[in-house]
């Protein structure tokens, strides 16, 4: 019989502290009753027979007298079935789509397992996202976690979008595919804007869709992405499908959590964050993979605003150590109209190696890749140069170089909102632009490449 315990000893935020409370578990979820009204919490931390507990609802109109505490003995568990594909849930797991609850064939803790790593499975194969800067340079590899580094204002909610309504599995054989999305501290009109586009664009029945809105607790916005993982764990390594989990905004999250470190009192590290920043993130980033004991797999695409576009503030530093790569959002683009603004030099994808070339995608991607980043990271030296001598000093190769960066700029880093470019289409935009650089420049590409692929606008096809 579980022990109900009358009134709190102190209210800070969203914290209350609970004292003789016995055989309590870290991370315990517990019920509190105030009037009628039933809230949920968990346990976040142990003093002896005192215990801090974290409410996931508003505790204004709480107080030391008027509650009654109940200890479940189980962690948070997330309610799941198959029929979560086209639901649409708030930050905590329960259903905002006026459809009616779940009737699930299990529950699981939403902090999930540790994954063996014997069992773990290297990332193969890639998801074509459409996006030609992507698909082309920093392919997305199956299991792979490839964070999107943006700033405020920045066009990320619509690549998000964009990616959701294009991304799918390349392959021989059709498996099944599907996208967790979660967002975490957005605006109402912006959670509007990610269901109309879902459901306009007619993938809304492939999508699961976690939303903690701005005016929610903040104590729940450490749950929605530890609810959407579990849901994607749940469809690929029970029914072997392959997911892509799109988190945003981390940046929120992040500020969640030092909100609360700060309320427990604990030493704040590097910008106020607590120390355990690192680790924190790393439970979460950690969760995507493959396994052995299916066929499925977990693909995580994290998207965070860097604060004053730094790039070295702790939480795109630290995301940095633990994913694999990174997509850089740059401002100057932006403003010059290019859309998506995916600034190259900065971004990489550390498996794409293992994921393209023939097989996968084309014979010719890798060295492709290889020789349109070479190519890119001249022409900045060239605009460097032409800053300083000006433009009608530089050599006729040099003015070559200018010609090609716009073009790549404007056509293959840039296209449209609804522009979805299979992995061909993107291969043969990049021989296209690289044909407008003398056959001696590109020196990254093997020769026989070179003389089935490149055709200069004054050679015949």
């Amino acid at each position: 019989m579980s022990i109900e315990y009358m009134g709190l000893t102190e209210i800070n935020g969203p914290l209350v502290v609970l004292s003789g409370v016995k055989n309590a578990a870290y991370e315990e979820i517990v019920e509190i009753k105030v009037g009628g009204r039933v809230r949920t919490g968990q346990i976040v931390t142990i003093h002896g027979e005192t215990v801090v507990v974290q409410v996931f609802e508003n505790t204004s109109d709480m107080s030391l007298t008027n509650t009654v505490t109940r200890m479940t003995g189980r962690p948070m568990m997330l309610p799941l079935s198959k029929e979560i594909l086209g639901r649409t849930f708030d930050g905590s797991g329960r259903p905002i789509d006026g459809l009616g609850d779940i009737f699930p064939d299990t529950y699981e803790d939403i902090n999930g397992r540790p994954i063996n790593p014997i069992a773990r499975e290297y990332p193969r194969n890639f998801i074509q996202t459409g996006i030609s800067a992507i698909d082309g340079l920093f392919t997305l590899i199956r299991g792979q976690k490839l964070p999107i580094f943006s700033g405020n204002g920045l066009p990320q909610d619509a690549l998000a979008v964009q990616i959701v309504r294009q991304a799918k599995i390349m392959g021989e054989k059709e498996e099944p595919f599907a996208v967790v999305f979660a967002a975490m501290g957005v605006k109402n009109d912006v959670a509007d804007f990610f269901r109309r586009s879902f459901e306009e664009s007619g993938v809304l029945d492939r999508v699961v869709m976690f939303l903690n809105l701005s005016n929610d607790p903040v104590a729940e916005r450490i749950l929605t992405p530890r609810a959407a993982l579990t849901a994607a764990e749940y469809l690929a390594y029970t029914h072997n499908m392959h997911i892509l989990v799109i988190l945003t905004d981390m940046t929120a999250y992040c500020e969640a959590l030092r909100e609360i470190s700060s309320s427990k009192g604990e030493i704040p590290s590097r910008k106020g964050f607590p120390g355990y920043l690192y680790s924190d993130l790393a439970s979460l980033y950690e969760r995507a993979g493959m396994i052995n004991t299916s066929s499925g797999s977990v693909t995580q695409i994290p998207i965070l605003s860097m604060p004053n576009d730094d790039i070295t503030h702790p939480i795109p530093d630290l995301t940095g150590y633990i994913t694999e790569g990174q997509i850089v959002l740059g401002r100057a683009l932006d403003l010059r109209g290019i859309y998506p603004p995916i600034d190259v030099l900065p971004s990489l994808s550390r498996l794409m190696k293992d994921g393209i070339g023939e097989g996968f995608t084309r014979e010719d991607h890798p060295d492709l890749s290889s020789q349109l980043f070479a190519a890119y990271a001249n022409v900045e030296q060239v605009r460097s140069l032409a800053s300083v001598i000006g433009e009608d000093e530089l050599s006729d190769l040099d003015k070559q170089y200018l010609a090609f960066g716009k073009a790549f700029e404007q056509q293959f880093i840039g296209q449209g909102k609804d522009e979805n470019r299979s992995i061909t289409q993107t291969l043969d935009l990049g021989w296209q632009l690289l044909s407008m650089l003398p056959r001696e420049e590109l020196d990254r590409v093997d020769p026989k490449l070179l003389e089935k692929y490149y055709r200069p606008a004054n050679e015949p096809a």
